[in-house]
């Protein structure tokens, strides 16, 4: 490697102008946090403008380094930076527009309404944001799947001569995150795997909203690294870019462990009296202290969001032509690879555009009929199995519980993927579901399909990543057991109950409750080509009748989310509804049979999922639930909260208004009223 040139007058105007900028920026929006900004602009122009390899004009090149700004709470750094560099747009269908992402405008309206800068980064919103971090401790989380998904995509694609996805990882963070405990989970786990792609440049100004660090916060940070397995370097002095370079440049030469770069720092650099205080962290400076601050570092001191001459061009100069040839380079080794690895060149085409192989779903099984049946988490291992057959990057894991929740893939060379073992299909998390959760993040947003699974009620231990997940629009999969009093005997703390209602309060997550073997495998079929949204199955431990679909309706009903799946014979409307999920269709099946016996006109619906079936046409939702028949009832062994918009005011839903209790399941299912007589008897109450 070549000496870098040495920083000169034009590199420092560069970095004031990621400095006022952000602090005007703030003054303006009388909103956001300056001092991050003030303090990290050389560590952010290093990184940018000599370090990364990332090429503006195409912001989503596959082999591009990845940059995680996990304390999000300064922004403007990273609006600064894709707007200098002249960054482009891109959008969802992954086309360039031709336009800036961030444009000067879009600064001066920060924290705005359709501004392109906004208070946090947020990714599809902006081009040039790799991830939506703001919730602390997610962004470096996150990182660590981006850099499991850089080595899982190197071992499989990469040849002699042929280096693809040789990129590297960096995700700035703060105290904030180191304090959040999912940093902690994520990196010890990156330092198991051995990372070597991945470094954390750490923000040390010891400064958080209260105050000074030293109110709760006082780790050992380098020798809580060591012993997760980093490798430690320190630069003591943030306004160093030549050392922080240095620092960077040696990351890039460690093997076989990921990098912590603690770079001690200054929160509000420059200021003359909000220097080194909490009051720089979150709030404007204020306008007089906006002049001395600017006079500080040189600056004209009523000049707002000014760009001098020279600082865009030293962005072209350095990362833009640096970036551009390295992607014409890596686009000249792929159209070779492309002539003599034409089917690994047509994987890696279909996974960037989220899109599946043909015959994807060709050895999906089909369950017969049987009483006795087959439990919802057994069905989803085999339909697993059968999909990463054909999906070569489909991959995940679980939280240690692969046994229990069958997710584990067993077919030929699936394989584990640890230290030694990069191209492994099974990951293995440990007990550790938050990060679980970010780590399947970074590997969607790197485009890989995976999957994580645990139980039902421990979605509460992942909800921020899985919120997080919805915010991105990520096609992540999110696989649940235990769904509802199936393993009765571990009592309420294991006895999901208000996790279900928790999920479908979250926009634009799918969650899907099959009802049969048939229901688990429509489920999958469904959802897998989905390019934007995550999807969460909630699957039964118990066994659960797999229904004759020669008597009941075909369960490709799922994929609309609601299905009629067994009406009175003869004709009529029906005289009463009943919908219900998962283990509960077969219970409300008997209901049914029991009042046609009686003569009543029933029907049952089964509904999966509120969030495909609310997806559809007016016309199907009402000819799955006409509304002129308003004797309905839900049952579902949960909270009970939402279902009055499918039961009207009129209808009644049996289902959980307490916790759960310890007790075998038969005892459970009689206790809490989730009996085929129970329901014929609410059912004459409403039809009286």
């Amino acid at each position: 490697m070549s000496e870098a040139p040495p920083f000169d007058a034009v590199d420092q105007l560069a970095i004031n102008t990621i400095r006022t900028l952000s602090i005007d920026a703030v003054q303006k929006a009388k909103s956001g946090h300056p001092g991050t900004p003030m303090a990290l602009a050389p560590l952010v122009y290093t990184l940018w403008n000599r370090v990364l390899r990332f090429d503006p004009r195409d912001p989503i090149w596959p082999a591009r380094d990845r940059f995680v700004l996990s304390n999000g709470h300064a922004s403007m750094l990273l609006w600064s930076v894709l707007h200098l560099s002249g960054t482009c747009a891109v959008n969802s269908e992954y086309e360039r527009l031709g336009q800036p992402a961030v444009t000067l405008d879009d600064i001066r309206h920060f924290r705005q309404l359709d501004s392109h800068a906004p208070g946090h980064p947020e990714y599809r919103l902006v081009s040039g944001v790799e991830t939506t971090t703001g919730p602390l401790g997610q962004g470096v989380a996150t990182s660590v799947g981006m850099a499991i998904a850089q080595r899982w995509l190197a071992d499989r694609y990469d040849r002699p001569g042929f280096d693809l996805f040789g990129y590297d990882v960096y995700a700035i963070c703060g105290d904030g995150d180191m304090m959040e405990g999912v940093s902690s989970e994520a990196a010890s786990l990156a330092g198991h795997l051995g990372l070597e792609r991945l470094c954390w440049i750490y923000d040390d100004n010891q400064i958080t909203i209260e105050g000074s660090t030293k109110l709760a916060f006082s780790d050992d940070v380098a020798g809580r690294f060591m012993s997760y397995g980093w490798h430690v370097l320190r630069v003591s002095d943030a306004n160093d870019a030549g050392a922080i370079e240095r620092a960077l440049h040696l990351f890039q030469g460690i093997r076989e462990r990921p990098t912590l770069i603690i770079l001690d720092s200054h929160i509000g650099w420059g200021s003359p009296h909000k220097h080194d205080s909490a009051e720089a962290h979150g709030e404007p400076l204020g306008e007089e202290e906006v002049r001395l601050t600017k006079r500080a570092y040189g600056w004209p001191e009523d000049a707002q969001f000014l760009v001098p001459d020279g600082v865009r061009e030293r962005f072209a100069a350095g990362l833009g032509a640096r970036g551009a040839a390295a992607r014409h380079a890596w686009e000249d080794r792929f159209a070779r690879y492309r002539r003599e690895q034409a089917a690994l060149a047509a994987e890696i085409d279909l996974m960037q555009r989220r899109e599946l192989p043909a015959g994807w779903d060709r050895e999906l099984p089909v369950f017969p009929a049987d009483p006795k049946g087959t439990a919802g988490r057994d069905a989803s291992g085999q339909v697993l199995n059968a999909l990463a057959k054909n999906i070569p990057w489909l991959l995940g894991g679980s939280a240690d519980l692969a046994p229990s929740t069958r997710t584990a893939l067993k077919f030929p060379g699936a394989g584990d993927q640890e230290r030694g073992s990069a191209g492994g299909r099974n990951l293995h998390f440990g007990i550790r579901e938050h990060a679980m959760g970010a780590v399947l993040n970074g590997m969607s947003l790197t485009k890989l399909r995976p999957f994580g699974s645990t139980f039902l009620i421990f979605s509460d231990y992942l909800r921020p990543a899985l919120r997080l997940s919805a915010l991105m629009e990520l096609p992540t999969l999110w696989v649940f057991s235990h769904d509802a009093m199936g393993d009765g005997e571990d009592g309420p703390t294991h006895q999901p109950v208000e996790q279900l209602a928790s999920l479908r309060a979250i926009p634009g997550l799918v969650t899907l409750r099959p009802a049969d073997a048939n229901e688990v495998v429509e489920a999958y079929r469904a959802v897998l080509p989905f390019h934007h949204g995550p999807v969460a199955l909630a699957l039964s431990r118990q066994a659960l009748p797999t229904f004759d679909r020669k008597r009941y309706a075909p369960a490709s009903g799922v994929a609309r989310g609601a299905y009629v799946l067994a009406d009175s014979p003869g004709p009529g409307a029906p005289q009463l509804i009943l919908i219900a999920t998962g283990s509960e269709v077969a219970l409300a099946l008997e209901a049914h049979e029991k009042l046609v016996t009686e003569g009543i006109r029933s029907r049952v619906v089964s509904m999966p999922s509120w969030e495909l079936f609310d997806r559809q046409s007016r016309e199907y939702r009402e000819s799955v639930l006409p509304p002129a028949v308003r004797a309905r009832i839900a049952i579902e062994q949960a909270s009970t909260l939402g279902w009055e918009r499918y039961v009207g005011q009129e209808g009644r839903i049996i289902g959980m208004h307490t916790f759960g209790k310890s007790a075998p399941l038969k005892e459970l299912l009689k206790h809490f009223g989730f009996e085929p007589e129970q329901v014929v008897a609410v059912a004459h109450e409403l039809l009286a």
